[in-house]
């Protein structure tokens, strides 16, 4: 049976607050009013069961099936608007019912409707949102957490608006950067298998007709023509077939130290992926510690959005020492240099060996974190501005994964363009070597 919360004023006029258990809000009303007292305000508190009323109540608040997590985008937005709800002053229920109401039928809309019903329910905010991890994230829920307890959510939401929004700017960049050579690449392998499938066929048979001897070129360019004939359904299994081999391969702990440690230093690609990493984690380490996060939390939480073993490793590494009471430099120096791992050799293998190898042992001599970021985190734990230097450093980053991602666009067009203006020209010169050959034989 659900409990009830209630405000009601008696015949003197005095404000009345409790709880009262009945079987519907209609019931509770009715049995106030026998009590002498005037309803001003009602809400379900919690409730013992989940029976057929309350599934109905539930159809009636607009919750519709989602599957999958709240994307990033649309949270953004989300707490960008909240904050600015909490800026005007509203209160906090009032600003999630606007906000619930203005979206569509979705997987933020439901989280929204449960984070109400709970804070309804006398729940705090920061107690809502962590029942609701499909849409905020520990990260989230620790920052809200933070200023409820400094009394300062309005400018913790700030932050976190800003922080989301900065980290959505970064993956626009390096998603807007994949575009162009993905689709080019589309296209140009769609191109050429035509060519394969009907063109050089054709040729084919009017080379057989004339039953004169063919160049290397053309009967290497007949070859793959026929390889493409008969197995082509098995160019679009190969991308897929990798992929489904590096999932199997990062379920296993020493196959994801491996295959990161190995994404981490492929030259200029593992660059952008090192500085993306450094710029993520250094502004959510900054964000937690300004927002007043515990910093063995903020360490943890920062840890997890790296979304790679090696950092991981070493975040983990930092939380252990901290937590004995050293500084965050000190393990931080210690740590960032990577140790050889026989499955980030194996990686290296499909190189050309020697070159591959050679290329790993000397990146091993690298560390993941500079020397700068170091000195600039133990400058900061020293001033007692640490939020301020791990914001300094994520700028920084920030600006190199920019500058990095329109070099390797600058880069990346010329040579797509010399990579497919040389598979045309053996094509066309494969295919009129013999044509050549048999004009210059009739002349």
């Amino acid at each position: 049976m659900p409990i009830f919360q209630y405000e009601a004023m008696d015949a003197t006029g005095q404000e009345i607050k409790d709880v009262i258990e009945a079987p519907s809000q209609d019931e509770a009303q009715a049995t106030i009013r026998q009590m002498g007292y005037f309803v001003t305000k009602i809400a379900v508190k919690k409730s013992r069961g989940k029976g057929p009323e309350q599934k109905s109540t539930a159809k009636k608040k607009g919750k519709s099936f989602a599957l999958g997590r709240v994307g990033s985008k649309q949270l953004t937005t989300f707490t960008r608007q909240l904050s600015i709800l909490q800026d005007a002053g509203l209160p906090i229920l009032r600003s999630l019912k606007i906000l619930e109401g203005q979206q569509k039928p979705g997987q933020l809309k439901n989280c929204l409707i449960d984070v109400i019903d709970e804070i309804e329910g006398g729940a705090t905010l920061s107690e809502a949102m962590s029942k609701t991890p499909k849409a905020f994230d520990r990260l989230y829920v620790n920052m809200i957490k933070a200023g409820e307890a400094g009394g300062a959510l309005e400018v913790i939401l700030q932050r976190l608006a800003e922080f989301q929004e900065r980290s959505q700017a970064l993956k626009r960049k390096v998603k807007g950067a994949l575009v162009y050579p993905i689709t080019v690449v589309a296209f140009a392998v769609g191109i050429l298998v035509f060519i394969m499938l009907k063109i050089v066929p054709a040729f084919t048979k009017i080379f057989a007709d004339f039953g004169t001897e063919l160049p290397a070129m053309t009967q290497m360019l007949i070859a793959i023509s026929k390889w493409v004939g008969s197995y082509w359904w098995s160019l679009p299994l190969g991308p897929i077939g990798l992929w489904l081999f590096l999932k199997l391969v990062r379920k296993f702990n020493a196959g994801r130290m491996g295959w990161d440690q190995f994404a981490l230093k492929v030259p200029i690609f593992g660059q952008l992926i090192e500085k993306n990493i450094i710029a993520r984690t250094m502004r959510t380490l900054g964000t937690l510690v300004s927002s007043g996060v515990p910093i063995l939390e903020a360490i943890h939480i920062a840890k997890e959005t790296s979304g790679n073993a090696v950092f991981e490793n070493l975040y983990q590494r930092v939380y252990e020492s901290v937590r004995e009471g050293e500084s965050i430099a000190t393990p931080m120096r210690e740590n960032a240099k990577l140790k050889l791992h026989p499955v980030a050799l194996f990686f290296w293998f499909f190189w050309p060996p020697i070159i591959g190898v050679a290329i790993y042992l000397n990146k091993l001599r690298g560390r993941v974190l500079d020397d700068m970021v170091v000195n600039m985190i133990d400058v900061g734990e020293e001033t007692g501005e640490l939020d301020k230097m791990l914001y300094k450093i994520a700028d920084n980053y920030d600006e190199e994964v920019a500058v990095l991602t329109e070099s390797l666009m600058s880069l990346m067009e010329p040579l797509l363009i010399i990579c497919l203006g040389g598979m045309v020209g053996f094509i066309v010169i494969a295919l009129f070597l013999p044509l050549i050959a048999l004009i210059q034989k009739l002349s």
